[in-house]
């Protein structure tokens, strides 16, 4: 699993150089006039390290989900097997807003749109 924190953390550190600083709404702001989309490789590549951390398919072969006794299913039950998929479901919502703030332009996607 090492790698994909390493991959995700070389290509947002890319992207701190590309806009001159750590500052997320600096980040932000500097796609004013072009999105980091057309960073494609960087895109993609964060992308599949996203879908990878958050283990969805295909990356989702540890689990096993489809067998009767799927590991982390038959030890948790209840609000503990609750808690754990909400911080995976939370792990995803915080992966698409990165997404979308280091290579879409954040909130500057919806006020672009009405400016129009």
């Amino acid at each position: 699993m090492l790698g994909y924190e390493l991959t995700i953390s070389t290509i947002i550190l890319c992207l701190v150089f590309v806009a001159g600083s750590f500052n997320i709404l600096v980040i932000i702001w500097s796609q004013q006039d072009v999105w980091y989309i057309v960073l494609w490789p960087l895109f993609i590549l964060f992308f599949i390290g996203c879908l990878a951390e958050t283990a969805r398919v295909p990356f989702d072969l540890p689990e096993a989900e489809s067998e009767l006794v799927a590991g982390y299913n038959v030890e948790y039950s209840s609000i503990t097997f609750a808690f754990f998929f909400l911080a995976e479901y939370g792990n995803i919502i915080v992966s698409s807003n990165l997404l979308l703030s280091l290579f879409m332009g954040g909130y500057l996607v919806f006020s672009n749109v009405f400016i129009m």
